[in-house]
């Protein structure tokens, strides 16, 4: 077989196979737009995605929005690949909701006012938690608080 009809035979099953992926893709703040409230997507320590099994991504401005649809959708809950949420310390950064430690204070002033902050790294939670004087909540806990 000459290798024109190779290349013409793999390309398509390529560019399907790629257009199928379930990487996270990054936040554009000032670009993206939330898929449950519709705002503009512009604090980059506030955000969250989820990504199906089958790649589609949906974007969120704030933790709230993500559980109004998440919580709303729950027969589809196993269908995610991932959910993740925008680290408060490191500015535009997802990391995997389920393992995050969460923050809830007043002093919080996210986007669509869920006064939730995730973290990473438990020990930034607790430091915050104190300076604040927090709510510490669990991925579990954050889930209900929106239902």
């Amino acid at each position: 077989m000459n290798r024109n009809v190779v290349a013409i035979l793999v390309l398509p099953l390529a560019v399907i196979l790629s257009s199928c992926s379930t990487d996270p893709i990054p936040l554009e703040f000032g670009k993206d737009t939330c898929y449950s409230c519709k705002m503009t997507l512009m604090d980059n320590k506030f955000g969250a995605e989820l990504v199906t099994k089958k790649g589609k991504v949906y974007k969120f401005d704030d933790i709230n929005c993500l559980l109004d649809y998440y919580n709303s959708n729950e027969e589809e809950q196993t269908e995610y690949a991932h959910k993740l949420v925008i680290d408060f310390t490191k500015p535009g950064t997802l990391i995997e909701a389920s393992n995050s430690h969460y923050l809830k204070a007043e002093e919080i002033k996210s986007p669509m006012a869920s006064k939730i902050a995730a973290f990473e790294d438990y020990e930034l939670m607790k430091a915050n938690k104190e300076k604040w004087n927090g709510i510490y909540l669990s991925w579990g806990e954050v889930v209900t608080q929106f239902k």
